[in-house]
């Protein structure tokens, strides 16, 4: 895992993931590898990472943060907190557990996001433009049609 010094070489026409807390310090630790969703991605690449406002109210994310010292009322929320690498997505197997950080009957029927080479903003960057779904663009809304001047 490396830093990102400067905010100002952010990448702002980067997509954006979701992801509630403790689940996306664990990512960005590197311990968190397969992130578990209920549908496949395509999508391959650099993404940016953001803390979702709200915590994982998961037991599983309860017992990692005790388990890696994680104060998740501490970490940032609604923001950019770094950038990681969708590397494949596949069907989940009894593997994926640990790398998840999740129990073996939360794989059940899901998917296996594999996520690799995390980097960790110097800083969280506020966004603005707000989630409207699992993906979202930040700071532009893709596939607008600009406003002519009159």
């Amino acid at each position: 895992m490396s830093e990102n010094p400067d905010h100002s070489r952010s990448d702002y026409n980067l997509i954006a993931l979701g992801i509630r807390q403790p689940w996306a310090e664990l990512i960005l630790r590197g311990i968190k590898t397969v992130e578990v969703r209920s549908q496949a991605t395509r999508r391959r690449g650099t993404i940016y990472l953001y803390a979702s406002r709200q915590i994982a109210r998961l037991d599983c994310a309860s017992v990692m943060s005790r388990k890696h010292d994680i104060d998740v009322d501490a970490l940032p929320k609604g923001q950019l907190v770094g950038t990681a690498e969708i590397l494949d997505c596949r069907p989940c197997t009894p593997n994926d557990a640990m790398a998840a950080c999740v129990p073996l009957d939360y794989l059940n029927g899901q998917y296996a996001w594999i996520i690799g080479n995390p980097n960790r903003l110097a800083e969280p960057l506020a966004v603005r433009f707000l989630p409207y779904g699992v993906w979202f663009y930040p700071f532009e809304r893709k596939g607008k049609i600009p406003m002519r001047k009159r």
